[in-house]
């Protein structure tokens, strides 16, 4: 399938595409060889199908369970756990075989559960809606799947349509569609057959109409220009195969920590297998002492651990509505540096409200939220203006429907309207009853502008009116009176309207005036036989700027994101003026740019602004596309989100793709996170999740690492010393604490509190990553403690150690590491904090039961056998425990020594 989508893009990038827009209707029809009357023949539409193919566009399927198992068992970590049990088996230890035989078993169906669990969280790519379409064929209209359309058929559209497929306008009445998910333009626009220039820009071409939008008012009959892959909707889809998978800063650096590791076990194992050979033992007490420091020097549990931290923090995130579609992207999201958001539902509501009113020579100010009908007009002092003839005019020109929950169906800027009638004390459905049209002009983008006549009560009498609202400069051009504050008819105030709509529009405002004319009743029938002849000597009523409204928690979580150190762009179809005024409120600074000025950048000149620039209006999928990876180039971990399906080749793009749950299921395929309520604060939080988990990541990796590290050194100086022949601990010992003591360590790490303060500091440096300098030093340092008491008892025990026998020495020995491995994972939660100050409760009551198991290892029966242990004396037991102690001294006099030095630094800065 990719083959295929890559060989359409191919050809498709070969041929220019056919400027239809800028053609005139009957040139289209003349060039696709068809009539606009009686549509396709039967035979010729059924060759073009079989030629061109389906109308549908293609996705690749996601993988399969087997294939996710696959590569889990692929992983450099199991493959090394498999060799480990071959050769266990091989020398005959066979309960070491199956104890990690069942462990690599363990792993692997642990890691392909959560995988396909976290890929499951989100719907899978559904077929994009397949509507049916009403297609002129031999000179009849038929209704087929869409997925049989081609180029040449004539389909009429209404009101509610999902077009089928892109097509040229060749007529149409009042038509206007939502194009917000090719564009991102939020407000529906008016489309008509006149032409475009050839230069039109997509989001301008209105005499054409794209796959998948939407009718929202009107009628029309198109030509199909494109189908399936060849649509505005497949070249973006198209756009997505050029963007390949990426693995995730996490995995990138355990792969690399997993080959370091790799390289020292073997290494270990090598130097001690030599020094055996030289020493002279045999090839079955090699194999045994090599399989016990392989075992020893791999992080049996790494893969594992890991995985549940991640599905913990996954768990997480989807209670606090964002759901992510692997694991790995949950600590994808802690390393966030710049976020690309989308403006329209996710910094905004995505419901066009009335902020501000002019009426009467004074400015409004309108409060309330969205399509809720509670909020008041308020004036200067702040009283509530009672108006309800305003609200009539106001109310009655709409022909949308706000229902008492907030459901809107029509225009959403009529739905304004409508609500603002309702802050004026006037229900504007009941109104339409009371009310009713005797006639009117429908809005139309030739003339832009609507116009009702109907009779309402005004100043105590049945008045006929004429009330008509549109685009500010129309309207204000047939004004020459207006109402002023006392409702008395005066001449018109140009200059004072002309300043109030440039105040609007600074402010990114989109803008309507309101006007009336009275009317003679004696004229009803004439001015209802053609009103449009009366829209003339208009009394200006009003004019009201309205907005889609920020949504009240996206300003803090751009504060909370800055403080986080993360830049943050708004990226929207928008015109930039609007965008600017958004992003203005928002605090995203100065720097507006539009797409077209964007083009006119070379990449080097964009990425020297791009520092200065946070607010980009009017792009399009290949502007998004260009800036993620420009970004990314920067060095920037880039999260990028949006709900259309012009943002899906971005958001594939970005290291941390963020779709909205009300967005094209496209989108939300490309993505890897899917933000459920549609809200840039709950994107801003995710991020915070995703340091928590990152946090508790690099805090298991550092226990983790001090173990390793402390076991390598103990084989390593048991066969320099000839210390039991250089078996420190039996291969089952080792398994016992790698695993089931350390398992509640992990579990301690990820119920340990949040670390403090963790959105105060700049994101990490991915660059830098999990093993570095600072970290090396940590785990040589403490992993050289924790050999250094565990190999006391070894060299002056109760007894000598033996390869074959259990001994009170490596017993002991045995002990010292399992403490210090539970008292590794109190310390070592957090650093540079303190890991004895509270709160540790959590922590303390899970860590009791691995020291539990730890005495019933060395004092039950069949443990003993098991495991090669023995019953340790009170003394001993003391010995072990002060031994331990030792650990706690070291590590949280380093931790103080550097908090006393990080204190100094920030002092003399």
């Amino acid at each position: 399938m990719t083959d295929t989508i890559g060989a359409e893009q191919a050809q498709r990038d070969e041929q220019p595409e056919t400027g239809w827009w800028a053609l005139a209707p009957a040139d289209v029809t003349t060039r696709l060889e068809t009539d606009d009357r009686t549509g396709l023949v039967a035979a010729e539409a059924a060759r073009r199908l079989a030629e061109l193919g389906p109308n549908a566009l293609h996705s690749a399927p996601p993988p399969s369970v087997w294939r996710i198992a696959l590569s889990q068992v692929l992983e450099l970590m199991t493959l090394m756990l498999i060799a480990v049990t071959i050769v266990s088996l091989l020398i005959g230890q066979v309960t070491t075989a199956i104890i990690v035989a069942v462990l690599v078993l363990f792993n692997i169906i642990t890691g392909t559960q959560q995988e396909v669990k976290a890929r499951r969280s989100v719907d899978a790519l559904a077929k994009l809606q397949t509507p049916k379409a009403r297609v002129m064929r031999d000179g009849v209209l038929l209704q087929i799947d869409a997925t049989g359309l081609v180029t040449g058929d004539i389909v009429d559209l209404e009101s509610g349509d999902l077009v089928p497929a892109d097509g040229r306008i060749l007529r149409s009445a009042n038509l206007e569609t939502q194009e917000s998910s090719l564009t991102g333009e939020s407000l529906p626009i008016p489309k008509g057959p006149a032409e475009n220039t050839e230069t039109t820009a997509l989001a301008d071409r209105t005499s054409m109409v794209f796959q998948n939008t939407s009718v929202t008012r009107g009628t029309a009959r198109i030509v199909v220009v494109e189908t399936g892959m060849r649509t505005q909707m497949g070249r973006i889809a198209s756009l997505l195969t050029q963007v390949g998978d990426k693995k995730s800063p996490l995995q990138l650096e355990l792969d690399g920590l997993t080959k370091v590791l790799g390289i020292i076990a073997w290494s270990a194992v090598l130097v001690i297998v030599l020094i055996g050979f030289a020493r002279g033992q045999s090839l079955d007490e090699l194999l045994f002492l090599a399989t016990a420091v392989a075992i020893s020097a791999i992080p049996t549990g790494l893969p594992v651990f890991v995985q549940s931290l991640l599905a913990w923090g996954a768990s997480k995130l989807a209670k606090e509505r964002a759901i992510v579609t692997s694991l790995n992207d949950v600590e994808t999201l802690g390393a966030t540096s710049a976020i690309c958001s989308d403006k329209t539902g996710t910094l905004t509501l995505n419901m066009m409200t009335v902020r501000t009113a002019w009426f009467g020579g004074s400015t409004y100010r309108v409060t309330g939220e969205g399509y809720s009908f509670d909020g008041r007009v308020l004036g200067t002092s702040d009283e509530a203006i009672d108006a309800p003839t305003l609200g009539l005019a106001i109310g009655l020109p709409n022909d949308a429907t706000v229902s008492a929950d907030g459901d809107v169906v029509g225009d959403p800027t009529e739905a304004a309207l409508v609500v603002l009638a309702a802050r004026l004390g006037i229900d504007a459905d009941q109104a339409r009853k009371d009310y009713p049209r005797l006639a009117e002009v429908p809005f139309d983008s030739d003339y832009k502008f609507m116009a009702t006549l109907q009779r309402i009560p005004f100043r105590g009498e049945q008045r006929l009116v004429l009330i008509v609202k549109g685009a500010p400069d129309v309207v204000l051009k047939r004004c020459t009176t207006m109402l002023d504050e006392t409702r008395e008819v005066v001449p018109v105030a140009s200059d004072a309207a002309t300043t109030e709509l440039e105040r609007m529009s600074a402010t990114g405002l989109r803008t309507l005036a309101i006007a009336a004319r009275f009317l003679d009743d004696a004229d009803e029938a004439r001015i209802a036989a053609d009103p449009m002849a009366s829209v003339s000597e208009l009394v200006l009523i009003g004019i009201v700027g309205i907005v889609d409204p920020l949504r009240t928690e996206a300003k803090d979580a751009v504060t909370v994101a800055h403080n986080a150190g993360i830049d943050v762009r708004m990226i929207t179809g928008d015109h930039a003026v609007t965008a600017g005024a958004i992003g203005a409120e928002l605090g995203l600074g100065t720097g507006a740019v539009s797409g077209a000025d964007l083009k006119q950048m070379t990449d080097e000149e964009l990425s020297r602004r791009l520092p200065d620039l946070h607010v980009f209006g009017r792009v399009t999928p290949d502007d998004k596309l260009r800036l993620v990876r420009l970004l990314q180039a920067d060095g920037a971990i880039v999260a990028m989100t949006g709900d259309a399906v012009n943002d899906a080749a971005a958001i594939k793009q970005a290291n941390i793709g963020v779709a909205m749950g009300s967005g094209s299921e496209v989108t939300k395929q490309a993505a890897k996170l899917v933000l459920t309520d549609d809200n840039f604060a709950t994107l801003v939080h995710a991020v915070e999740i995703g340091r928590i988990v990152y946090s508790k990541i690099t805090a298991y990796l550092r226990f983790q690492m001090t173990q390793l590290l402390s076991l390598i050194m103990l084989f390593l100086a048991a066969s320099a010393f000839s210390i039991a022949e250089g078996v420190a601990l039996f291969p089952a010992q080792v398994l016992f604490i790698n695993f089931f003591v350390a398992l509640f360590a992990v579990f301690a790490i990820a119920a340990d509190a949040n670390p403090p303060g963790i959105m105060d500091h700049p994101p990490r440096d991915p660059r830098i990553g999990v093993v570095n300098r600072v970290s090396l030093v940590e785990w040589l340092v403490y992993g050289a403690v924790i050999f250094l008491i565990a190999l006391v008892p070894l060299l002056w025990g109760p007894d000598a150690p033996s390869p074959t026998e259990p001994t009170a020495s490596m017993t002991m020995a045995y002990v010292v590491l399992g403490l210090a491995t539970v008292l590794s994972a109190l310390l070592m939660r957090r650093t540079p904090e303190s890991g004895l100050l509270a709160p540790i409760a959590a922590v303390a009551k899970i860590l009791v039961w691995p020291v539990l198991l730890i005495i019933a290892s060395t004092e039950i029966g069949f443990l003993q056998r098991a495991l090669g242990t023995v019953s340790l004396t009170g003394w001993q037991w003391l010995g072990c425990i002060g031994l331990t102690l030792i650990l706690l001294v070291v590590v949280e006099g380093d931790k103080w020594f550097r908090r006393r030095r990080a204190a100094a630094r920030a002092s003399r800065a």
